[in-house]
């Protein structure tokens, strides 16, 4: 199984929005991230406009519609009446779910699934009933009693938060450590039946290792390391190597 990469385009307006300016366009820069072989684009709509903006979404599902119709819309977010309403607005194929505070600058950890179980099933089945495939994001230790809570949402997916993970960039004893917690909750997420997805702070150097692990990971979704290597490489250029690590093996 090959696993997607979907380009988080949130590094890229927050970039533009320096400025009042038009650029760089986040649509453009999406196109070119699918053309040179991105599976899908994502992006994460916060209620201030931070960084992806309300009228991003349109253009950009245009945007797939009009020319990668193989490709796909990941819109992720904290499942408000507003954020719901904007992706039912959008018709993402996958919908990710994260219990973000409006203030928090990134996502940082996943859902409590035993506590907040009965929240998320009525978002989840509201946004199945749309039409979209839902994804949860999800502590890496999660282990089996979360994944079983998490399943008990209806959710199709998955994805696991590998925030601990690319911080071990300097210590390859905690980074084994963490891939062993990320490889247990992707078992047990596979044997009650969701599809695995992952996303956060994932390199070039730290994706063989977490795909060797989990070789039937879906999807990544990637944005500051993917944007910071199109500074050196251009987008066309970051997006082939992401693609090649996830194919490249560990040594």
């Amino acid at each position: 199984m090959t696993t997607r990469l979907s380009v988080n385009l949130n590094a890229v307006a927050l970039l533009r929005n320096r400025r009042d300016l038009p650029w760089p366009s986040v649509t453009h820069l999406g196109r070119m991230a699918l053309e040179a072989g991105a599976y899908g684009l994502t992006v994460h709509p916060r209620p201030d406009e931070r960084h992806v903006r309300f009228s991003d979404l349109p253009e950009l599902r245009a945007l797939i519609d009009d020319a990668f119709p193989e490709a796909e819309f990941n819109v992720e977010g904290y499942p408000s009446e507003d954020f719901l309403a904007l992706v039912e607005a959008n018709q993402p194929e996958q919908v990710t779910l994260v219990p973000d505070d409006p203030n928090q600058a990134t996502s940082d950890h996943g859902w409590d699934f035993s506590g907040q179980g009965n929240f998320l099933r009525d978002c989840v089945q509201r946004l199945k009933d749309g039409g979209m495939r839902v994804s949860l994001f999800c502590d890496p230790d999660a282990g089996e009693a979360g994944i079983a809570a998490a399943r008990a949402t209806g959710t199709d997916r998955v994805e696991l938060f590998t925030g601990p993970y690319g911080a071990c960039h300097d210590n390859a004893a905690e980074a084994e450590r963490q891939i062993a917690i990320l490889g247990e909750t992707a078992d047990a997420a596979r044997a009650a039946g969701l599809g695995v997805n992952a996303g956060h702070d994932l390199t070039v150097a730290n994706l063989p290792a977490l795909v060797a692990r989990v070789p039937d990971l879906a999807e990544v979704s990637i944005g500051h390391g993917l944007t910071a290597d199109a500074l050196e490489f251009g987008m066309a250029g970051a997006v082939t190597r992401f693609l090649g690590a996830l194919t490249e093996r560990p040594s």
